[in-house]
């Protein structure tokens, strides 16, 4: 069984694939400026859709995620956001907990784990 390697730098991928499956690290906002939680977790939720388009899967595929808030008073701000997007026919396992992130203006990272398709 090999690992397929996606977005590679360093120290992480932004993706990997293998046996079937992708997982995505943890995904944070690119733009921060003046954005509030719903606005970076639309963001973040773009670059899952694209991602995981990358790796022959899609959000119709997500077999779990976690959601982690800087401030989990953003939960329903976020929550917003994840319904306008989410397939509610597919909707995925799902944790959401509040946690330190690396960056001061992150407010939302989002990692998700789904099957590959192609």
């Amino acid at each position: 069984m090999s690992v397929k390697y996606f977005g590679q730098h360093t120290r992480l991928s932004e993706a990997t694939a293998a046996n079937g499956f992708v997982f995505l690290s943890g995904m944070v906002p690119e733009n921060t400026e003046q954005a509030d939680a719903k606005t970076q977790t639309t963001d973040v939720l773009a670059q899952i859709d694209s991602w995981l388009q990358q790796c022959g899967s899609s959000k119709r595929h997500i077999a779990e995620a976690t959601v982690y808030l800087a401030d989990i008073n953003d939960y329903s701000a976020m929550n917003e956001a994840w319904d306008a997007w989410v397939d509610p026919q597919h909707s995925s396992a799902r944790v959401c907990v509040e946690a330190k992130l690396a960056k001061q203006e992150w407010k939302v990272e989002i990692k998700v784990s789904a099957v590959q398709i192609k």
